[in-house]
């Protein structure tokens, strides 16, 4: 299989399950322990504390770990919520389901910030609006499309509100620089499965001085603001992850992420006609690229492409039996046709330069066979290959 759907999960790289794997055995101790095979976990645990502090240019005691980056949304922004004026809570149109939902289940009102056509924020709309708002979430990057949004712009413009800013930066860091310092960030959302990291585990950033309300309450762990027995092997592998991904970051492969993206598109849009790249082609993640293919369902092209051995994601998504456009797509204005024949490619560190070539391939033969069967206005067709 080649996987192009790293937006989605990546797999743990080898040094990360080595370091996982002694405390998934012998070192099982309950890091509160007062013994000595639990303060070797501790140690353990504040190594890693320190390691994904400097992935992001945070302190050590700015780090809290939570059970995946889902949770740290939901911390973050329900803490938010009980310590913040009166006002709603601002985010934007393209927000993570993770933080939209959270935000409509909150007691108070929910506004949304525009986006333009590349999928950026609209500073304009954002900061005409401010005088509404309690609090704000923007994302770092969009899980869909890639897009990197102007979050220090974002920040500086409701700093000067006096409004605390959370940043869902799950898909952003690993692939690009994080420095939580230059955005002048209150909160900020990580995931360790996102940069070769195991799943169930993430890291809430809460500035220094900050106040904050923990979600979950126990035991007092994390400084008491997210109790729960700590994940030792899932600390410990979220760090290795965060060196590895510095490493990637400071000491670029020969064959970068980007240049297999660039690759990729270069080739479908010569072998294919129909084909939309979407949103902005400069502020994006290294690793995405979001497509559109006329004449084609995207649904079609997913178990046409699964068939070929290509594990890629949908731009829309697909629930009970039923495509709809995704509600990133609508926002950035894309028309719900084109939305519902959308890819989403993402590469990881663990891809090649043939990957990306091959994938070319498979899709262009997905694709030609589907507008065989598939015309304009005819819905999902399934085609299984002979």
């Amino acid at each position: 299989m080649i996987d192009l759907d790293a937006n989605a999960t990546t797999q743990l790289l080898p040094e990360v399950l080595d370091a996982m794997l002694p405390w998934l055995r012998e070192g099982y101790a309950n890091p509160s322990g007062a013994y000595a095979a639990a303060k070797t976990a501790r140690k353990a645990i504040e190594q890693a504390r320190g390691q994904v502090a400097e992935l992001i240019g945070a302190e050590l005691e700015e780090i809290v770990f939570t059970g995946g980056g889902t949770e740290s949304v939901n911390t973050a922004l329900r803490s938010l919520d009980a310590l913040a004026g009166p006002g709603a809570a601002y985010v934007s149109a393209i927000e993570h389901s993770a933080v939209l939902r959270c935000v409509e289940n909150l007691p108070r009102q929910t506004q949304l910030s525009t986006v333009n056509a590349g999928g950026r924020l609209d500073i304009d709309a954002f900061s005409s609006r401010l005088e509404d708002a309690a609090f704000i979430s923007i994302m770092m990057a969009n899980n869909e499309t890639g897009i990197i949004q102007p979050l220090r712009e974002a920040t500086e413009i409701a700093h000067a509100r006096g409004l605390p800013v959370h940043s869902d930066a799950i898909q952003a860091v690993g692939k690009i620089p994080v420095n939580v310092r230059e955005i002048q960030i209150d909160l900020l959302s990580i995931s360790a499965h996102k940069f070769h990291g195991p799943k169930g585990m993430g890291a809430l950033y809460i500035r220094r001085g900050l106040k904050f309300k923990p979600l979950l309450w126990g035991g007092d762990q994390e400084s008491g603001r997210r109790s729960g027995t700590e994940n030792t092997a899932g600390i410990v592998g979220m760090g290795a992850a965060a060196v590895c991904a510095m490493r990637h970051l400071a000491h670029p492969p020969q064959t970068p992420m980007s240049a297999m993206r660039d690759a990729f598109e270069t080739g479908i849009l010569a072998e294919l006609s129909g084909v939309t790249v979407n949103g902005d082609r400069t502020h994006r993640l290294p690793n995405t690229s979001h497509l559109s293919f006329d004449g084609c369902d995207a649904a079609g092209l997913l178990i046409l492409l699964d068939e070929s051995s290509i594990a890629c994601s949908a731009g829309s998504a697909c629930m009970t039996g039923k495509q709809r456009p995704s509600h990133v797509q609508l926002a950035m204005g894309i028309p719900e046709q084109r939305a519902k024949s959308s890819l989403r490619i993402s590469f990881s560190q663990l891809n090649s330069m043939e990957d990306a070539l091959n994938a070319v391939q498979s899709v262009k033969k997905a694709v030609e066979k589907l507008r065989t069967v598939q015309g304009p206005g005819v819905g999902p067709v399934v085609v299984y290959s002979p």
